[in-house]
């Protein structure tokens, strides 16, 4: 079953923009994958603005959401997965949702558990 997180953020960032507010995503700027610029996180998050003005080429998909910014004056490439997203909301009143930490894909998966031992494979033999 797809997962309702990436549904959840596009409605609310329509409801956002249609009171006239500022949408705000608070990232876990730590999260494997996640392509943001370090240097202005904070605890290991990052508030970005996602208002239409403020960014270029915004893509609200499934798996991440993907847009160019300034920081600083420079353009910065963004992009954030899903799982990093923990929040979006608006500035003016900071109505929202926040979303569980999901876990970070920075940790080894799982072990496969053993292959259990191969049985021999059965002959044939000539009785007589």
């Amino acid at each position: 079953m797809t997962s309702l997180k990436p549904y959840l953020i596009r409605a609310i960032y329509e409801w956002i923009l249609d009171n006239n507010f500022t949408p705000f995503l608070l990232v876990d700027a730590n999260h494997h994958g996640a392509v943001l610029p370090q240097q202005f996180a904070q605890d290991g998050r990052i508030i970005l603005n996602i208002r239409p003005t403020a960014i270029d080429a915004l893509s609200l998909g499934d798996d991440a959401i993907e847009f160019n910014t300034r920081f600083s004056g420079k353009s910065t490439y963004i992009n954030a997965p899903i799982a990093a997203v923990l929040a979006i909301y608006a500035k003016e009143n900071g109505k929202g949702m926040v979303f569980e930490a999901e876990e970070s894909q920075n940790e080894e998966p799982p072990k496969p558990p053993p292959e259990p031992p191969k049985k021999a494979r059965p002959t044939l033999r000539v009785l007589k």
